[in-house]
């Protein structure tokens, strides 16, 4: 996939290392240069000691490396709630249509910055439920298997509720249309010894299959890896073969830059807590592609706010599906959840895409750096990486292997010394330096505690 051009006024190496030196200096010079780094004052960084560090001083910042896991909350959240709040407070049910920001027609608010955010049409994403039910009401519309095609290929080490979705959905319609249901899903393993899924060996696996295969859905960016699968050279494989290609963004959106509607991606979903800032449990996207988000025909599960919104009070007992994704909502949208991601989807519209995408390869080249010079690491003795080392492979988080007899102890470490990122087993550590608020200070005070870990 190609790169943004950077921002930046240097051109770095993609080895980084003509750029980079391990001083506090460099990493003081690089956030002095980095054009975006006004956004961080936009979120509320925890505090050091309010995150579990024993010796913080009282207004020292957290290190806050897990905006995979949930993003901080933007500045203008809190406004944008008690808003909805007081217009509540204010109109009752008037709010629907007299409120500042009306409710009733609050979802379209995210046809523009939802689509800019994936690259998608206008119509084409819209914001609802969460990212599973997504999963499993698109797959009712895209996962139509016969007693011949009827297999899906996922991640072997995919998110585990995405396995669960799919395998449910196999069992689901196994006896109906006639196939086994355990022979229904086909994971894909690295290769002996490694811990990327090769482009190739995905492309086999799609040709391997292509007689039978029904639905190919993986990733965008895998959760445990943070590797950056080739969208658009998959998606053209899956549909080569007469295949649906659907794709869990959960770790791509606002991560890396996607082109959905010119790639041909047939749908799409994700959360909106990680990367999106929307807040815990924040409502998710769903993207259809156009050229199926106005077919009346497809097989849907129904609700009202998807009906045509000229005949929603009617109260027909006839659905009659909204042109487009928003086709495929259920209920009303809860206007207080959309508030927070309304003020980050303003923001990410501000930085664009293509600017927090050339921070975030030089953020996590300079983490990179930074790891494999630790004392005594130069062969990734005591830490190494499941994550892609080529830059385009990959998103902003590195996966940190921490060997050692106690890997446990380098994350409690980490977090008395204010650090933040999150834990799995059995030993992973995963750190991501988040481009819209994340500093290279930040990355650099990270290093610095593993390297005195010793």
């Amino acid at each position: 996939m190609s790169e943004p051009t950077s921002p930046f006024d240097t051109t770095f190496d993609t080895t980084f290392d003509t750029a980079f030196d391990t001083t506090r200096a460099c990493a003081k010079a690089l956030d002095a240069r980095d054009p975006l780094a006004a956004h961080r004052d936009l979120f509320h960084i925890p505090l050091a000691r309010d995150v579990g560090a024993v010796s913080a001083a009282s207004s020292e910042q957290a290190i806050y490396l897990t905006g995979n896991s949930l993003g901080l909350m933007p500045k203008a959240a809190r406004a944008a709630v008690e808003q909805e709040l007081d217009d509540w407070q204010r109109l009752g049910v008037e709010g629907h249509i007299h409120g500042k920001n009306p409710w009733l027609p609050y979802h379209e608010m995210f046809r523009h910055t939802g689509a800019r955010l994936v690259g998608a049409e206008s119509g084409e994403v819209v914001m609802m439920n969460s990212l599973t039910a997504n999963l499993h009401l698109l797959m009712v519309s895209f996962y139509r298997p016969t007693a011949t095609r009827y297999k899906i290929i996922i991640e072997d080490a995919c998110f585990p509720s995405d396995s669960y979705a799919v395998v449910s959905q196999a069992e689901f319609h196994a006896k109906s249309a006639g196939f086994n249901a355990p022979d229904a899903v086909v994971r894909l393993k690295p290769r002996d010894g490694e811990s990327a899924l090769r482009t190739d060996d995905i492309l086999a696996a799609i040709d391997r299959h292509k007689d039978q295969l029904a639905l190919v859905m993986l990733g965008g960016v895998n959760y445990l890896t943070s590797q950056w699968f080739d969208m658009p050279v998959i998606t053209a494989a899956a549909k080569r073969a007469g295949a649906v290609c659907g794709w869990d963004l959960a770790h791509a959106a606002g991560n890396v830059p996607l082109d959905l509607h010119r790639w041909d991606v047939d749908f799409a979903a994700w959360c909106s807590y990680k990367f999106l800032n929307g807040g815990p449990g924040a409502i998710a996207g769903a993207y259809v592609h156009d050229q199926h988000a106005r077919r009346v025909d497809l097989p849907r599960f129904a609700g009202w706010w998807g009906n045509d919104a000229s005949e929603r009070f009617l109260m027909r007992p006839e659905f009659v599906p909204r042109a487009g994704v928003e086709g495929w909502q259920l209920s009303n949208p809860p206007i207080l959840a959309m508030a927070p991601l309304r003020v980050s989807l303003e923001i990410f519209d501000k930085a664009g895409m293509s600017a927090l995408r050339a921070k975030s390869l030089l953020l996590t080249g300079y983490l990179e750096f930074l790891i494999d010079r630790l004392p005594g690491n130069e062969s990734a003795q005591r830490i190494g990486s499941l994550t892609p080392r080529t830059p385009a492979d990959r998103g902003c988080a590195l996966s940190l292997v921490i060997k050692g007899n106690d890997p446990k102890a380098a994350l409690h470490a980490l977090k008395a010394a204010g650090a933040v990122c999150d834990f799995r087993q059995p030993n992973v550590i995963r750190a991501a330096p988040v481009p819209l608020y994340n500093s290279f200070d930040d990355v650099w005070r990270f290093a610095d505690v593993l390297a005195k870990m010793g």
